[in-house]
């Protein structure tokens, strides 16, 4: 059959104290819905029907996709009464599998067992164990262990709440039943609410048999309706990728303290040391070190490079065995070649540092091209930018570029060619040249300091 997955995303998220829509409070930088989203393409479904409700122009600015189609629910009834929203989209053929805005965790694989548990059901629901069920709808079974509904914690017995499997809301139904029950939903409730759940006993009362599956972990599961909450699930997605990591091969100091907001692939023997966030796309190849405090986004590290501690690198590639740091900053378009260093308060941005070339301190790097096994002296600038456009410099093989210079681009330093310390080059230094451009130096004896002026 195909799948239709539906979306419950309309809850406003008082408890949140936030104007923003509560699925758009973010889990690892992204947004909770867009996890649930993420976790549904991958079931390759045929539609996907995404219910909004309050704040849904801030939730089509943020969330895209042409696979989605965007369903109101104009007034929040209950969870029944969203489901009923879709009704005019499901069709009789499909599985429809109900999903969560704020649940972020769950994973596809999770998703797909319970779709293959209830592959010949009409119904299928997502239960789970727990020691402590307070406050879950707690899943009843017959003798004979087949489903008869759900009964919350208020209205439960004192049998009842000895039960420890209890209800996530996740379900998988089958389109033609399910829009059956969703018309026959009433609201004769405290709440005057339609709820999902009630689908359940219609299900039982018929003599449908009802599948279950349960999630890895109960994390999966979880909802964030505070900021407690939400703190909560970001610690539980992190120490999931955590585990991945180590599982990869990589050693983490402190996996408490290991951020990952995006994807990260380790090679073999890697070392990250505590507060270290990745985010975008990272790539550490094999015996990468990466010390405490670094930042590291959509950037490629190469085997056996040394990142030291506090650097910031985005947008970068750097090669094997190379240094970097501490409290270098890489930006966009930024390169090392093998066994290039970069050291303390040196910044690259669209510049290339050949093999075996070192800026070790105080250096900004701008629209650069360096060769090979070139220096560059501490306090070396490249002045790339006029004010209106950007030049390139050009710094050949073995060049040593002398300790307070700047470099006026466009401008080219021949190979192994040398500037003096201090100097303001503007023209070309030829190869093996040595240029010295400074103001000559003058000593003035008896020459008096300002004075301070009284008061």
């Amino acid at each position: 059959m195909k799948l239709r997955v539906v979306i419950l995303a309309a809850g406003k998220g008082t408890r949140m104290r936030s104007d923003l829509p509560k699925v758009l409070h973010q889990v690892a930088k992204k947004p909770m819905v867009q996890h649930v989203i993420d976790c549904a393409r991958a079931l390759n479904p045929a539609a996907i029907d995404l219910i909004y409700g309050h704040g849904g122009d801030q939730l089509k600015s943020q969330i895209v996709g042409d696979d989605l189609n965007w369903v109101e629910q104009a007034e929040q009834l209950g969870t029944g009464h969203a489901v009923q929203q879709v009704i005019t989209f499901i069709q009789d053929d499909e599985n429809v599998l109900v999903l969560y805005g704020d649940v972020p965790l769950l994973t596809a694989e999770t998703a797909q067992r319970l779709l293959d548990a209830s592959a010949d059901k009409e119904l299928g629901l997502l239960t789970m164990y727990l020691n402590n069920p307070m406050g879950y709808g707690r899943i009843i079974r017959d003798e004979d262990e087949l489903i008869q509904g759900i009964v919350e914690q208020k209205d439960a017995t004192l049998d009842q709440l000895r039960i420890n499997e209890v209800n996530t809301g996740i379900m998988a139904a089958d389109g033609a039943k399910l829009k059956q029950w969703l018309q026959d939903l009433s609201n004769d409730n405290a709440q005057k609410e339609y709820y999902l759940t009630d689908v359940v006993a219609m299900a039982a009362e018929q003599g449908v048999q009802i599948a279950s599956a349960q999630p890895d972990d109960t994390g999966e599961v979880e909802g964030a309706n505070n900021r407690q909450q939400l703190a909560t699930l970001e610690r539980a997605y992190q120490w999931r990728l955590a585990e991945q990591v180590m599982a990869a091969g990589a050693t983490l100091i402190d996996p408490a303290r290991f951020d990952c907001r995006g994807s990260l692939n380790v090679g073999s023997d890697v070392v990250i040391d505590v507060n270290v966030v990745f985010e975008g796309e990272v790539r550490l190849g094999n015996g990468v070190v990466v010390e405490p405090n670094c930042v590291i986004k959509d950037a490629e590290i190469g085997d056996g490079t040394v990142v030291r501690a506090n650097s910031h690198i985005e947008g970068a590639k750097v090669a094997s065995n190379c240094k970097v740091g501490p409290f270098a900053r890489l930006r966009p378009g930024a390169e090392l070649a093998d066994e290039a260093q970069v050291g303390n308060f040196v910044e690259m941005k669209k510049s290339r540092l050949g093999k075996g070339s070192k800026a070790s301190h105080l250096t900004y790097l701008g629209d650069t091209q360096v060769g090979e096994y070139a220096n560059i002296g501490a306090g070396t600038i490249t002045c790339n930018y006029d004010g209106v456009n950007k030049s390139t410099t050009e710094i050949g093989d073995g060049a040593f570029i002398g300790s307070n210079s700047s470099l006026v681009a466009p401008v080219k330093i021949g190979k192994q060619a040398t500037v003096g310390a201090g100097s303001v080059i503007t023209r070309e230094v030829a190869n093996e040249e040595l240029a010295v451009a400074r103001g000559k130096q003058r000593n003035i004896s008896g020459w008096q300091r300002p004075q301070k002026k009284g008061s």
